[in-house]
Protein backbone atom coordinates (compact mmCIF):
# COMPACT_ATOMS: atom_id res chain seq x y z
CA UNK A 1 0.00 0.00 0.00
CA UNK A 2 2.70 2.52 0.88
CA UNK A 3 4.58 1.62 -2.45
CA UNK A 4 1.34 2.64 -4.16
CA UNK A 5 0.94 5.74 -2.75
CA UNK A 6 4.66 6.78 -3.73
CA UNK A 7 3.84 5.75 -7.20
CA UNK A 8 0.43 7.92 -7.16
CA UNK A 9 3.16 10.81 -5.60
CA UNK A 10 5.58 10.41 -7.98
CA UNK A 11 3.43 10.75 -10.98
CA UNK A 12 1.34 13.69 -10.01
CA UNK A 13 4.65 15.35 -9.47
CA UNK A 14 5.40 14.58 -12.68
CA UNK A 15 2.15 15.60 -14.34
CA UNK A 16 2.57 18.73 -12.11
CA UNK A 17 5.57 19.88 -14.66
CA UNK A 18 3.94 18.38 -17.57
CA UNK A 19 4.10 20.12 -21.18
CA UNK A 20 1.54 22.62 -20.81
CA UNK A 21 0.22 24.47 -24.35
CA UNK A 22 -0.59 28.35 -24.71
CA UNK A 23 -2.34 28.78 -28.05
CA UNK A 24 -2.17 32.40 -29.59
CA UNK A 25 -5.00 33.01 -31.59
CA UNK A 26 -4.44 36.36 -33.63
CA UNK A 27 -4.45 37.53 -37.18
CA UNK A 28 -0.96 38.97 -39.04
CA UNK A 29 0.50 40.95 -36.07
CA UNK A 30 0.46 37.67 -34.49
CA UNK A 31 1.53 35.59 -37.55
CA UNK A 32 4.43 37.93 -38.26
CA UNK A 33 3.35 39.24 -41.05
CA UNK A 34 5.87 40.36 -43.81
CA UNK A 35 8.55 39.42 -41.37
CA UNK A 36 10.34 35.69 -40.88
CA UNK A 37 8.42 33.88 -38.28
CA UNK A 38 11.13 33.26 -36.70
CA UNK A 39 11.78 36.78 -35.77
CA UNK A 40 8.08 37.54 -34.65
CA UNK A 41 6.75 37.74 -31.17
CA UNK A 42 5.18 34.48 -30.66
CA UNK A 43 8.48 32.83 -31.70
CA UNK A 44 10.49 34.99 -29.25
CA UNK A 45 7.41 34.30 -26.60
CA UNK A 46 8.65 31.00 -26.82
CA UNK A 47 12.16 31.18 -27.04
CA UNK A 48 11.43 33.04 -23.76
CA UNK A 49 9.29 30.39 -22.32
CA UNK A 50 12.35 27.91 -22.50
CA UNK A 51 13.97 30.27 -20.13
CA UNK A 52 11.84 31.08 -17.76
CA UNK A 53 9.03 28.48 -17.76
CA UNK A 54 10.22 25.40 -19.74
CA UNK A 55 7.36 23.48 -18.88
CA UNK A 56 5.02 25.96 -21.54
CA UNK A 57 4.86 25.56 -25.27
CA UNK A 58 3.21 28.25 -28.07
CA UNK A 59 1.48 27.22 -30.60
CA UNK A 60 0.87 29.52 -33.09
CA UNK A 61 -2.89 29.75 -34.45
CA UNK A 62 -2.74 33.21 -36.06
CA UNK A 63 -4.01 33.82 -39.82
CA UNK A 64 -3.32 37.13 -41.31
CA UNK A 65 -6.06 38.74 -42.51
CA UNK A 66 -8.08 36.84 -39.79
CA UNK A 67 -11.10 38.50 -38.04
CA UNK A 68 -13.82 37.37 -34.81
CA UNK A 69 -16.14 35.42 -37.31
CA UNK A 70 -13.23 33.20 -38.66
CA UNK A 71 -11.44 32.98 -35.05
CA UNK A 72 -14.67 31.53 -33.96
CA UNK A 73 -14.97 28.91 -36.26
CA UNK A 74 -11.65 27.84 -35.93
CA UNK A 75 -11.55 27.27 -31.87
CA UNK A 76 -13.55 24.46 -31.65
CA UNK A 77 -11.07 22.57 -34.07
CA UNK A 78 -7.97 24.28 -31.75
CA UNK A 79 -9.60 23.31 -28.93
CA UNK A 80 -9.89 19.35 -29.55
CA UNK A 81 -6.30 19.35 -31.20
CA UNK A 82 -4.60 21.00 -28.43
CA UNK A 83 -4.91 20.67 -24.28
CA UNK A 84 -4.12 24.31 -23.57
CA UNK A 85 -3.19 26.08 -20.48
CA UNK A 86 -4.09 29.76 -21.95
CA UNK A 87 -5.19 31.39 -25.15
CA UNK A 88 -4.07 34.89 -26.09
CA UNK A 89 -6.84 36.21 -28.24
CA UNK A 90 -5.29 38.53 -30.36
CA UNK A 91 -8.46 39.15 -33.23
CA UNK A 92 -10.55 41.99 -33.70
CA UNK A 93 -8.36 44.77 -35.82
CA UNK A 94 -9.36 43.28 -39.33
CA UNK A 95 -13.09 43.47 -38.16
CA UNK A 96 -12.53 47.05 -37.30
CA UNK A 97 -10.57 47.81 -40.64
CA UNK A 98 -13.82 46.43 -42.66
CA UNK A 99 -15.98 48.91 -40.76
CA UNK A 100 -17.94 45.62 -38.71
CA UNK A 101 -20.55 46.59 -36.14
CA UNK A 102 -19.14 46.70 -33.16
CA UNK A 103 -22.03 44.83 -31.70
CA UNK A 104 -21.16 41.95 -33.97
CA UNK A 105 -17.43 42.13 -32.93
CA UNK A 106 -18.06 42.57 -28.84
CA UNK A 107 -20.35 39.50 -29.26
CA UNK A 108 -17.74 37.01 -30.81
CA UNK A 109 -14.51 38.44 -28.47
CA UNK A 110 -16.81 37.46 -25.35
CA UNK A 111 -18.00 33.91 -27.31
CA UNK A 112 -14.28 32.85 -28.08
CA UNK A 113 -14.02 33.90 -23.71
CA UNK A 114 -16.96 31.79 -23.17
CA UNK A 115 -16.03 28.38 -24.99
CA UNK A 116 -12.56 28.45 -24.04
CA UNK A 117 -13.41 28.94 -20.33
CA UNK A 118 -15.60 26.05 -21.63
CA UNK A 119 -12.55 24.12 -22.05
CA UNK A 120 -10.79 24.63 -18.83
CA UNK A 121 -8.69 26.79 -20.79
CA UNK A 122 -7.99 31.00 -19.50
CA UNK A 123 -8.42 33.34 -21.66
CA UNK A 124 -5.97 36.58 -22.35
CA UNK A 125 -7.49 39.19 -24.49
CA UNK A 126 -5.42 41.43 -26.16
CA UNK A 127 -6.45 45.55 -26.82
CA UNK A 128 -6.87 46.47 -30.42
CA UNK A 129 -7.09 50.00 -31.98
CA UNK A 130 -7.74 51.06 -35.18
CA UNK A 131 -6.71 54.36 -37.04
CA UNK A 132 -8.62 57.38 -36.36
CA UNK A 133 -9.90 57.65 -39.85
CA UNK A 134 -12.76 55.68 -39.27
CA UNK A 135 -14.41 58.81 -37.37
CA UNK A 136 -14.46 59.09 -33.58
CA UNK A 137 -17.20 57.12 -32.51
CA UNK A 138 -16.70 54.30 -34.15
CA UNK A 139 -12.83 54.51 -33.48
CA UNK A 140 -13.31 54.90 -30.00
CA UNK A 141 -16.22 52.65 -29.25
CA UNK A 142 -13.85 49.99 -30.55
CA UNK A 143 -11.43 50.30 -28.56
CA UNK A 144 -13.79 50.60 -25.75
CA UNK A 145 -15.29 46.87 -26.67
CA UNK A 146 -11.45 44.99 -25.37
CA UNK A 147 -12.38 47.58 -21.60
CA UNK A 148 -15.77 46.37 -21.31
CA UNK A 149 -15.12 42.76 -21.83
CA UNK A 150 -12.17 42.50 -19.57
CA UNK A 151 -14.51 43.75 -16.87
CA UNK A 152 -17.24 42.11 -18.04
CA UNK A 153 -16.32 38.70 -18.61
CA UNK A 154 -13.27 38.84 -15.78
CA UNK A 155 -10.32 38.52 -17.83
CA UNK A 156 -6.81 39.80 -18.20
CA UNK A 157 -6.68 42.39 -20.82
CA UNK A 158 -3.34 42.96 -22.56
CA UNK A 159 -2.55 46.43 -23.62
CA UNK A 160 -2.33 47.40 -27.47
CA UNK A 161 0.61 45.73 -28.52
CA UNK A 162 1.51 48.59 -31.37
CA UNK A 163 1.51 51.58 -28.48
CA UNK A 164 5.26 52.21 -28.41
CA UNK A 165 5.58 50.88 -31.96
CA UNK A 166 2.73 52.53 -34.24
CA UNK A 167 3.90 55.99 -34.03
CA UNK A 168 7.58 55.12 -35.28
CA UNK A 169 8.65 54.91 -38.96
CA UNK A 170 11.53 52.96 -38.10
CA UNK A 171 9.74 50.23 -36.62
CA UNK A 172 6.60 49.83 -39.17
CA UNK A 173 6.46 48.11 -42.32
CA UNK A 174 5.63 50.41 -45.47
CA UNK A 175 2.04 49.68 -44.97
CA UNK A 176 2.10 51.63 -42.04
CA UNK A 177 -0.11 48.94 -40.59
CA UNK A 178 2.28 46.06 -39.44
CA UNK A 179 5.24 46.09 -37.13
CA UNK A 180 9.08 45.52 -38.90
CA UNK A 181 11.19 42.78 -37.19
CA UNK A 182 12.61 45.28 -34.72
CA UNK A 183 9.44 45.67 -33.08
CA UNK A 184 8.77 42.42 -32.52
CA UNK A 185 10.65 42.44 -28.85
CA UNK A 186 8.75 45.20 -28.20
CA UNK A 187 5.26 43.36 -28.59
CA UNK A 188 6.57 40.97 -26.70
CA UNK A 189 7.38 42.85 -23.52
CA UNK A 190 4.06 43.99 -24.20
CA UNK A 191 2.10 40.61 -23.40
CA UNK A 192 4.99 39.16 -21.40
CA UNK A 193 4.51 42.08 -18.52
CA UNK A 194 0.74 40.69 -18.16
CA UNK A 195 1.43 36.71 -19.00
CA UNK A 196 4.38 36.13 -17.01
CA UNK A 197 2.54 36.28 -13.87
CA UNK A 198 -0.02 34.31 -14.64
CA UNK A 199 2.19 31.31 -15.80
Amino acid sequence: MRALLLCILFFCSINSYAQQNIIVLGDSISAAYGVPIEQGWVALLQTRLKTNHKQYSVINASISGDTTDEGLKRLPSLLERHQASFILIELGGNDGLRGHPLNNIKTNLEALIKKSKESNITPILLAMRIPPNYGKRYTSGFQKIYQDIAQESNVSLIPFLMNDVATNPDLMQKDGIHPTALAQSILLDTVWNTLEPLL
